[in-house]
């Protein structure tokens, strides 16, 4: 039991015990690693428990209700506003977005509810804005439980402050020099100059480049500062792959989101939303212009017997968005849907892009498809039907794929572990590492990303409807059961279960990086898992009677996902198999699946051509004006600049894209570090060892696929390799790496 008497909080790392008068000079050391509060702020002493685990039923009787009663102040009474020196976990639904106080504009839908279901966050406590009593004011202060804030290390390096940085110093200076916040690139070649001659940026703002090494170099000493962007890996190794049908295919299965592609089912496709509403439901993509795009090879019935035809579908997320985004300035939508061909080298080609809007007011539903073509006009459509396509992965990807499905959805765990599982649970104990910094990632979020008039929304297509679009993906399409590698793959068709496969699945791509290298982590995760689920639990009585355990997953699916508590997919825990699961899902979210999506952003998207946020203008063909479609046909590139994003929104999203792909100096990679729990125990000792080994195995099987050059989709002329499932990296931008947890 600690007291601190400072008039400061202080950083415990460990207490060391040590009994001279022992035989053998007998030492105890208990690991802490927790700020405790000054006596004053709080009279409470701390209490830390040694590095021996205990289920509940195996507590020493001494310190029982020691145990239970560090669970009871964690909790808190769900009253009052969070001081920062305290350490309560609580829920509270989304309600901190918006800022209606500031203007009507500036509202925001409360998310979490039966109206807009959603995870629920940490609990602040902030009394409610004076226009709308079910909306939380919003400050300069976030509060987080004061053992998920950042380190020291952390803070000071790439995460919190270098963020800041970037939205108070780096992104006014570029509004003060881009003065227009709608002007557009006039040509190609004023992107490039980003990279070679950058943006000058006021004197004042040079004590930033300690910060920021990467984007803010000076010309000369003593003079002129600029952000001057680093070229991106696609960049550096093929200026123009960007440009490409080929790449535009390959980053489906080994870009920045590998979650979205799936296999085609059914013909012809078909909407499931009202048609009384939207429009007729069935694609226009049509069985004759299939077989005209795969030229004879084979006739539709037999590409799809033979599993060749996959689709990215954003036609009914989409479609009930695209009037309202149409109302917004600067920004477009369509439905969309696009079909690619899997050739006999297990590589992509494009067969079309259907584009839909709804019917608005008076005008009928238009769509249109667009197809690959040798003509002039319909080949600069194509590339303009691309880029509407990429604006619409690029979103989803951001709002879904990385913030829903791994950010948010995260945070509850986080939560309902540490009101439930005590510090002494083998569980909370095998969990924590997977935890660390969410919560204070995720309040950054909420206070400069994916608030009003953020820069989720100033920069990408659904602007002001940004969160609510991810709120209409967690309700639809969001199941616990199918965030686990294996189950999401066969969801999407990518992969059918087959107990002789190496993994235990059969991939319906064999050369799809993400799931070939994601695989290979999920196993050794599960490996793992296995070892210290049986180690603690000898048999399936004993986790049904862990009544910490039981509390933790009851409060998770009733509380931390409560819109979806009746849901019948939730795992019950009442098996080895079923934990081992549930657990290994969670990790891989926290590690691999984060990963994947976070660490190439600024290699696929810092180049923003190759990944728009945003499309600012309408297909030039879709009820043109003579004066516009003459425009288009005498300058396509210009008018494609257009519908790209302005030059402000370019430069905010690269800088900040460089932020969040960094690795911290201080990172925690997976099977890197073994917590002093684990060491402890030989059992456990040893089985985290092999789990360190297979992840070195893993670096080489990575390597060795990157250098195959059968594998089309990770090797050939250009082409980035695909290392982000890399356990291991330095810190920077490098494109690789796995850290345990959402911390960046």
């Amino acid at each position: 039991m600690v007291e601190n008497e400072h008039h400061k909080e202080m950083y415990l790392n460990n207490i060391v015990l040590a009994d001279s008068l022992a035989a053998n000079d007998t030492v105890t050391i208990i690991t802490c690693n927790s700020w405790v509060h000054s006596k004053f702020d709080d009279p409470n002493m701390r209490v830390f428990f040694t590095n021996k685990s205990y289920l509940p039923s195996e507590t020493p009787s001494g310190i029982r209700k020691l145990r239970e009663k560090q669970l009871e102040n964690l909790r808190g009474n769900g009253e009052g506003e969070r001081k920062s020196f305290e350490r309560i976990y609580d829920y509270d639904v989304y309600n901190d977005i918006g800022n209606p106080d500031k203007s009507v504009e500036m509202a925001r839908p409360v998310l979490g509810g039966p109206q807009h279901p959603y995870p629920r966050r940490c609990r602040t406590g902030r009394g409610s804005t004076n226009k709308d009593p079910l909306s939380e004011k919003t400050s300069g202060y976030f509060y987080v439980p004061r053992d998920e804030a950042f380190s020291g290390v952390k803070g000071l390096t790439f995460s919190a402050k270098t963020f800041a940085s970037v939205l108070k110093a780096v992104i006014p200076s570029l509004e003060t020099a881009l003065v227009d916040a709608k002007l557009g690139f006039p040509y190609f070649t004023k992107i490039d100059s980003l990279f070679d001659e950058g943006i000058p940026i006021p004197e004042d703002q040079a004590r930033f480049k300690s910060m920021l090494p990467r984007l803010i170099k000076a010309v000369v000493e003593g003079q002129e500062h600029l952000l001057l962007f680093e070229p991106p890996e696609i960049i550096n190794r093929d200026k123009f792959s960007w440009f490409r049908d080929e790449e535009f295919c390959r980053q489906t299965l080994a870009g920045l989101n590998p979650y979205c592609i799936q296999l085609v089912t059914e013909w012809p496709m078909k909407s499931k939303l009202d048609p009384s509403i939207y429009g007729p439901p069935q694609s226009a993509i049509t069985k004759e212009i299939v077989e005209r795009e795969i030229k004879g090879i084979m006739t539709l019935e037999e590409a799809m017997e033979r599993k060749k035809l996959f689709v990215l579908d954003y036609h009914d997320i989409l479609l009930p968005y695209v009037e309202k985004v149409r109302e917004l300035e600067g920004t477009t939508l369509y439905g969309s849907r696009t079909l690619l061909f899997q050739t006999e080298d297990s590589t992509l080609r494009p067969i079309a892009i259907e584009l839909t809007r709804p019917p608005i007011g008076n005008k009928p539903q238009w769509r249109h498809v667009y197809t690959p073509c040798w003509d002039a006009t319909n080949s600069w459509l194509w590339k303009f039907a691309k880029s509407h396509a990429t604006a619409h992965d690029s979103g989803y990807h951001q709002l879904v794929s990385h913030w829903l499905r791994t950010h948010c959805c995260m945070e509850p765990y986080i939560i309902a572990a540490n009101r439930q599982l005590s510090v002494m649970h083998p569980i909370y104990r095998f969990l924590h590492p997977h935890f660390r910094y969410t919560m204070e990632i995720n309040a950054l979020a909420r206070e400069a990303l994916i608030n009003a008039d953020g820069i989720i929304e100033s920069c990408f297509f659904p602007g002001k409807y940004s969160m609510e679009l991810s709120s209409v993906a967690y309700d639809k399409l969001w199941r616990f059961d199918m965030e686990a590698l294996p189950a999401d793959l066969i969801r999407r068709g990518m992969a059918v279960e087959d107990p002789t496969a190496e993994h235990g699945v059969k991939l319906t791509i064999e050369d799809y990086p993400f799931a070939n290298d994601g695989l290979v982590l999920w196993d050794a995760i599960k490996s793992w898992v296995t070892d210290y689920v049986n180690h603690y639990y000898l048999d399936a009585n004993a986790i049904e009677t862990d009544t910490e355990l039981q509390a933790w997953w009851t409060e998770v699916r009733t509380k931390g996902h409560g819109d979806k508590k009746d849901e019948p997919w939730w795992p019950v825990l009442n098996t080895a198999d079923s934990l081992i699961q549930t657990l290994t899902t969670i990790i891989w979210v926290g590690s691999g699946h984060h990963a994947a999506v976070n660490f190439g952003q600024y290699a696929y998207a810092g180049y923003f051509p190759n990944r728009p946020t945003i499309a600012r203008t309408n297909m030039p063909n879709e009820d043109p004006t003579e004066a516009h479609y003459k425009k288009f046909l005498s300058k396509p590139e210009a008018a494609l600049l257009e519908c790209f994003p302005s030059q402000i929104q370019a430069t905010k999203v690269m800088a900040i894209l460089d932020v969040l792909s960094n690795h911290s100096p201080d990172e925690e990679y997976i099977g890197e570090t073994m917590e002093a729990s684990w060491s402890e125990d030989p059992i456990i000792k040893a089985a985290y060892e092999i789990f360190g080994g297979k992840l070195k195995e893993l670096e080489g099987i990575i390597d060795a696929r990157n250098a195959d050059p059968k594998l089309k989709n990770r090797n050939g002329a250009g082409v980035v390799p695909y290392e982000l499932l890399k356990p291991v990296s330095v810190a920077g931008v490098t494109g690789m790496g796995v850290p345990n947890s959402v911390s960046i």
